[in-house]
Parts: structure tokens; sequence; C-alpha cells
């Protein structure tokens, strides 16, 4: 029972991780390659000790051919004569290692035997027993047998001078050979286990540094709530570990914008509708149903109310949207044609002195209904805090790598500090304040219809002398909602001649 717990504790604290199964598939990859490795050694060396055994009776045939024929014998000084003396000569001169042996058979006896400390053949009746017919019959055979006591590889070679027939039985014992090859698989055995053993430490290290973005990742993830959605993973690196990291930064960073994005809707439908829903249903409530002209008056008060909640709502909707991936769809369009297109729609706005500033003869990629809701937006706003008459200019252009779209109008102004407080939302100054009504959100929606192409409004306005708003959009936007922009066509940032 306290093992198993042991087990489950280990597995709890890592044994189940990744690091621990990499680990583990490590030492087996290794284990099994070395394995493998040492099985196909094995099988060469034992091939080639076969070829080296085989070679070597060969030589010890050709050796005794070449002095039954070419040899003199020492006795007489002469050629042999005699097969007995070929034998015996030939085996007074043998070499014979630790692991072979050999014999002498005159006519099938057995007549000579090696005074060497080695294999003696004749003290194997299984092995002569084997080479019987070979003896006997006066073949030069090599063979293998295998007895009770070991396995041979076997030569039988015959001399024939005369009447007599010398045979030479010249064995090797193959487990003795193999041994050597034994002992040094066992060796490698060894080292090899040694080797994956010596591997183990430095490769945990090495796979926990590779791992940690990782552990990064499921401890940041592990700390993100509703409460704190601003934990990043560390970013190191250039590797695949590293993209995910990025990736996952990425996700989070959507994740944050939606949820601050539904915190601030929730915040302004309960800041902004409240004083609506509180008017509607004060004057509900005092209605005085009998008199005709105070039901009219509470109607027309009532639809006003309604009115302004539902553009107000419009609103909201938008700038909600804005974090959402597809809150613009780029493509390529003409910014001449959209800039005349914008400039017709502004007309219907208001009794203003409209004029065509500057055309920009390019193609550009980006969303032509958000650009154009934007521009009509500044556009409105202008005639809004202008006087009847006054001149606006609407324009674009291309500047280094953006192409710049604006509205400029004779209006009320602003100082420096106000162009940034009307960025907010529901932030208006107080000049706009008295002259018109207003929800604070246009100038917002314009902001985030821009970032969202990767570029951002500027704003260049003097107190009572006009104001400049400008959309400056990138050529090649870096916004994950825009697509990036092709080379530009030869004399795009030309102007074309004003339209009166």
């Amino acid at each position: 029972m306290g093992e198993n717990e042991g087990m489950r504790r280990f597995l709890r604290r890592g044994g189940s991780t990744i690091r621990a199964r990499f680990m583990v598939a490590l030492v087996l990859v290794a284990g099994i390659a070395l394995t493998i490795s040492g099985a196909i050694v094995g099988i060469l060396q034992n091939r080639h000790l076969w070829d080296i055994t085989k070679d070597q009776l060969e030589r010890v045939q050709g050796e005794l051919r070449a002095l039954a024929t070419k040899g003199v014998d020492p006795e007489t000084g002469k050629p042999f004569t005699s097969a007995p003396n070929v034998l015996k000569t030939f085996m007074s001169r043998s070499v014979i290692s630790h692991d072979s042996g050999e014999a002498g058979f005159i006519d099938g006896v057995h007549q000579f035997i090696t005074p060497l400390d080695v294999i003696k053949p004749e003290d194997d009746p299984e092995l002569l027993a084997a080479v019987q017919d070979n003896l006997a019959g006066g073949d030069n055979v090599i063979k293998f047998v295998q007895t009770s006591r070991t396995s041979y590889r076997v030569l039988v070679a015959s001399v024939i001078i005369g009447n007599h027939r010398a045979t030479l039985l010249r064995v090797i014992d193959m487990d003795q050979a193999r041994a050597q090859l034994q002992q040094s698989m066992v060796l490698y055995a060894g080292a090899a286990a040694l080797t994956v053993a010596l591997l183990i430490a430095p490769t945990w290290l090495v796979v926990g540094r590779l791992l940690r973005p990782i552990g990064e990742l499921r401890l940041t993830t592990d700390q993100i709530d509703e409460h704190d959605l601003t934990t990043r993973v560390p970013v190191r690196g250039h590797d695949d570990l590293t993209a995910l990291a990025k990736a996952v930064n990425r996700m989070l960073d959507r994740v944050q914008g939606a949820v601050e994005g539904q915190r601030r809707l929730l915040d302004d439908v309960g800041h902004e509708l409240r004083t609506p829903i509180t008017v509607v249903r004060g004057h509900l409530e005092l209605i005085d149903h009998d008199d005709p002209a105070d039901v009219i008056q509470t109607r027309e008060l009532v639809i006003d109310e309604l009115d302004r909640m539902g553009a107000l709502v419009n609103d909201l909707l938008t700038l909600a949207k804005a974090s959402q991936s597809d809150f613009v769809t780029p493509v390529t369009c003409d910014v001449a044609e959209l800039t005349d297109q914008v400039l017709e729609k502004s007309k219907a706005l208001g009794n203003r002195d409209w004029q065509l500033e500057h055309v920009a003869m390019v193609q550009a990629v980006l969303d032509p209904r958000r650009i154009t809701q934007a521009w009509l937006q500044l556009a409105a706003n202008a005639v809004k805090y202008s006087d009847e008459g006054t001149r606006i200019d609407i324009g674009s252009r291309v500047e280094d790598t953006s192409v710049l779209l604006w509205v400029r109008d004779q209006g009320i102004g602003m100082t420096p500090e106000e162009t940034e407080t009307v960025r907010q939302r529901f932030a208006r100054t107080a000049a706009a304040a008295q002259r018109a009504p207003g929800s604070g959100l246009g100038l917002n929606i314009v902001d985030s219809i821009v970032e969202a192409h990767g570029g951002h409004l500027d704003i260049e306005s003097v107190p009572k002398g006009g104001s400049v708003f400008i959309l400056r959009i990138p050529m090649n936007p870096a916004s994950p909602h825009a697509s990036p922009i092709g080379p530009l066509p030869e004399g795009a940032s030309e102007p074309r001649e004003p339209q009166q």
C-alpha cells in the first residue's frame, strides 16, 4: 500500500510530466539503438570470424600442398618421396594458436600428435567419428562439426606419394575463438549501459531548460483569472516554443481586450442609459392622461430620449466590436474614388462650403465601409461645431508609407489638452457641450476604426481657429485586422485637380 502511494505521489510530482516522459523515451530509444548496434556488430564480427577461420584452414591446406610438391626432405636434402615424411615435417613446423589443434593420419590410422599444449583432436571421439569418412576417402575438405564438447571448424587435407596416404586433421575450436568476441560484446554492453546512465543527468538538465517555456506557460495561465489579465508568458529565443509563447501572449491579448471591452460596455451601458431611462420613467409617471397637450409633449420627449438611447446603443456596440478580428475587412480600393464618395455624402450633412482639397491617386488595402464611417463622423463633427456657410475641406494624399485622409474645418477649435481629452469615451469639451448635444463617443469610434487598420488619428487644432482631423493609415499595416499593401502604382502620390 505504501509503495503504491509513493508511485502515485511520484507521478503527481513529475513522473507524468513531459520532462519525465521525454527522459523515459530517450533512455528507451538510446537503449534500443545501442542494442541494435551491438547486435549488428556481433553478427558482423561473427561472420568475420567465420571468414578468418576459413582463410586460415585454406592457407594451411595450401602450405601442406606446397611442401609436398616443392619442399625438400630435411633428412635427405632431396624432394620428398614419402607421404609420412611430408606430414611429419609439416607438423613439426606448424605454429598453432591456443584455440587450434592438429593430428596426423597415415592410411587412415592415427600416427602423429602435436607436442604442444593445444587442442588434441584425438581426445574427442565424436570429432573423429564425424571425419572418419573423410580420413578414409582421402578428400580435402573444410567443414563444421558440432560435438558434445564444443564446435569445430575442421580441415582434412591428404598427401599421396607412392603407396601411402598422409592426412592432416587441423581443427579450430570455434567456441574458444568466439570467447574473445563474447568478451568484447560484454564490454560493449557495459559501456553502452554506462553511456546511457551518464546521459541521464545532463539530459535532464538540458530538457528542463528547453521545456522551461512550457512550465512558464502553465504558471502564467494558472495566474490568469478574471481579476488579472495582464500577466504574459516570458519570451526567449527563436525556437518553436518561443513561437508558442508568442501565440499564447497574442491569445491573452485578445482575451484581455474582449474581457475589458465587455466590462467597458457594461459600465457604459449602466452609466449612460440610466439617465434617459430615468427621464422617460419620470415623465411617464407624471403624465396627465386627461391633458392632450401634456400627452403629446411627453410622447415627443420620450421618443427623443429613445432615439438618443438607440444611437447611444449603436455607438456602444460599434466600440464593443472594435476588438474583434472581423471588425474591419480590408480590400483593395481606389482612394481617389473613396474620397469623392465621402465628399458627396458629406454635403448632405449641412449647409457648408464643401471643398476637395487634395486627392491621392493610389490603390490601398483598407475597409472602405469602416473608413467611410470614420470619415463621415469627422465631417459630421465639423458641421456640428462650425458656423453655417463656413468652409470644410476633405482630402487624401500619400505621405511616406501612410495614406492620409482628413477633414479640415473653421469651427470652434480646441486647446492641446482638449485634443487628448476628446479621444476618451463620453469626454467633450465645455465649448462643444454648449454648442451641440452629443454622447462623446464619436471620436472614440473613429480612433478605434483607425487603430483596427494599424494607424492612428492625428488632431491639429487652434481655439476658435478650426481643426484638422487626419486618419493616418499605414501602407503596410501591422494590425492583425489589416492586410499589407503591395507596391504603389507609379505616380501614386501625385495630386489630382480638386473638384469645385
